[in-house]
C-alpha cells in the first residue's frame, strides 16, 4: 500500500502538464530510481517538444528546473512553453523539460535533490541515455549527436555548469539563473572538485542573478571571474527588480541563447557537424559594475576584467534589462492560424486555434472577434503573479503554471440558425497586437 501510495503521488504531481498543446510532437520517457552504484538515485520524467516540419533536428534547449518538490514539480511544464517553444523552432531545436521526482525538501534523504543537480552522480548518464530513446522514438537519430545549449535555475545551474565541463563539445551555451557548480565549494565531502577542461572556455556564458539574493551573486560574479579570466566569453547580469524567482528574466535569456545559436550551430548543408568558434568580432564590452556597453575595439579597460556580450543586440538587451528587469518590443507577433468552429444548438460556437508566441516578447492574450467586432478576450484577465502577465502565466521558475490554458472560447451567445464569421488576434506582453487571422465560420447545427 505505501508503494502504491507513492506511485500515485507521483503521478499526480510529474504525471501530466495538462491539455494544452502547442504545434509539434511532445515526447516522454520515464526512469525510476537506480539501486546501482553509479546511476541515478531518483526517478525521472524526461518530456521532449519537436516542432512540427523538421526534417533533421540541428540541437536541443535543455530547460532545467532547480531544487526541491515545487521546483521540480513546476518544471514538468517546461516544454510546454510556447515562448522557449519559439526559439526552439527558430533554429530547428527540440525543447526538453527534465522533471526529477523530488519528494523531499531537505535534498538528502528519499528522493533528495542532491541525488540529481550534480550529473556525476548519475543524472548526466541518464540524461544521454534519455536521448538515445529519444532519438529511436522520434524518428530522430540526431537526437542522440547533436548540441545542447542549457538554462538552469539554481540547483538546474549548477547542473548546466557541470555538464559544460563533462561535455564541452557539445554544449552550445549556458544561461545560469540563480546558480552555479560553485554553490557546492562548501561541501566537497559530498562533490568532488568540479574541473574545468581547456575547451570549456571556448563556451558562451551569462550568469544572472536578482538584485535581492546577495550570497548567490557573490557565487555568480566568482562563476564569471573563472572564466572571463581565462579569456572566455561570459557575462554577468543582474535583474533590478527580483530575488530568487525568475521574473522577466526570459526576456534576455532568449536573445543570448539565440545569439549564441546563430553564431555556434553548424550550417545545414556542412558534413562537419561541429560546434563553431564564437564570432568574437562581434562582442561588445562593459566594465564590470557598470551599466553601459560598447563595441570591443572601443573598450580601453582589461578584456579580463569586462563583462562579455556577444553582439550589438544583446548588449543594447543587456542595457535595459539591467535597469528595468526586462527588455521591450517594437514588433508586433504573429497573428494566429488554424481557425476551427465547431457549433451546436445547445452550446453556441466553440472557437479554437493555433499561434506561435511572439519571439521577442511573448503571448499575453488572444482577442476574439466576431463579424468583425471584438467578443471577448482570452483570457480575460491575463496572470502576472511573477513578470508580465501572460497567457500562459509564470512560475516562480520560469516555466508555465498548470492547469495550462487552452486557445479557445466558447461563443454562448451564438443563436440556432446564425452564422457568424470569427477572427483571433494575439497580444504580446508589450500589448502589441498581431494582424487578425484568417475568418473562419460554421454551420450552425441543430442537434
Amino acid at each position: 500500500m505505501r508503494l502504491k501510495a507513492l506511485t500515485l503521488l507521483i503521478a499526480a504531481v510529474f504525471g501530466g502538464a495538462g491539455t494544452m498543446r502547442g504545434a509539434g510532437q511532445y515526447v516522454k520517457v520515464d526512469y525510476p530510481a537506480s539501486t546501482v552504484g553509479g546511476e541515478l538515485r531518483i526517478a525521472v520524467t524526461y518530456t521532449l517538444w519537436i516542432p512540427n516540419g523538421v526534417k533533421s533536428l540541428r540541437g536541443i534547449i535543455v530547460h532545467q528546473h532547480g531544487a526541491g518538490m515545487t521546483a521540480s514539480k513546476e518544471g514538468s511544464t517546461a516544454a510546454y512553453d510556447l515562448h522557449w517553444q519559439a526559439l526552439a523552432k527558430k533554429w530547428d531545436c527540440a525543447l526538453l523539460g527534465p522533471s526529477y521526482h523530488v519528494l523531499n525538501d531537505g535534498d538528502l534523504g528519499p528522493a533528495g535533490s542532491d541525488y540529481w543537480f550534480d550529473p556525476r552522480l548519475g543524472s548526466d548518464k541518464t540524461f544521454v541515455k534519455a536521448l538515445g530513446e529519444f532519438a529511436a522514438k522520434t524518428g530522430h537519430p540526431e537526437l542522440a549527436t547533436v548540441p545542447w545549449a542549457l538554462w538552469g535555475h539554481f540547483a538546474g545551474a549548477g547542473w548546466a555548469d557541470v555538464m559544460s565541463t563533462l561535455h564541452p563539445e557539445r554544449v552550445i551555451a549556458v544561461y545560469y539563473r540563480s546558480g552555479s557548480a560553485f554553490v557546492w565549494t562548501n561541501r566537497p565531502a559530498m562533490y568532488p572538485p568540479v574541473t574545468i577542461p581547456a575547451a570549456s572556455y571556448a563556451i558562451p556564458r551569462m550568469c544572472s542573478t536578482g538584485m535581492k539574493e546577495t550570497g548567490l551573486t557573490r557565487i555568480l560574479l566568482a562563476t564569471y571571474g573563472v572564466y572571463r579570466s581565462k579569456g572566455a566569453p561570459a557575462g554577468f547580469a543582474q535583474d533590478p527588480r527580483t530575488g530568487h524567482e525568475c521574473g522577466d528574466s526570459r526576456y534576455f535569456a532568449i536573445p543570448f541563447l539565440d545569439a549564441c545559436l546563430a553564431m555556434r550551430l553548424p550550417d545545414k548543408s556542412s558534413n562537419d557537424q561541429s560546434l563553431k568558434p564564437m564570432d568574437l568580432s562581434q562582442a561588445w564590452l562593459a566594465p564590470l559594475g557598470g551599466d553601459a556597453a560598447v563595441p570591443a575595439a572601443d573598450y580601453h579597460g582589461k578584456p579580463e576584467k569586462s563583462m562579455w556580450l556577444p553582439n550589438e543586440a544583446v548588449a543594447k538587451a543587456w542595457m535595459e534589462y539591467i535597469k528595468t528587469g526586462a527588455v521591450g518590443d517594437t514588433t508586433p507577433p504573429p497573428a494566429p492560424f488554424d481557425v476551427q468552429v465547431t457549433q451546436n444548438a445547445v452550446q453556441g460556437s466553440e472557437i479554437r486555434w493555433d499561434a506561435e508566441a511572439d519571439f521577442e516578447s511573448g503571448i499575453r492574450n488572444f482577442i476574439v472577434l466576431r463579424d468583425g467586432t471584438e467578443l471577448a478576450q482570452v483570457p480575460e484577465k491575463p496572470i502576472g503573479q511573477f513578470g508580465r502577465p501572460l497567457f500562459q502565466s509564470m512560475t516562480y521558475h520560469d516555466t508555465p503554471s498548470q492547469p495550462m490554458p487552452e486557445m479557445r472560447y466558447v461563443d454562448a451567445t451564438a443563436k440556432a440558425g446564425e452564422q457568424h464569421h470569427y477572427t483571433v488576434i494575439s497580444v504580446n506582453s508589450v500589448g502589441l497586437k498581431s494582424a487578425p487571422s484568417r475568418e473562419s465560420s460554421a454551420a450552425q447545427s441543430q442537434k
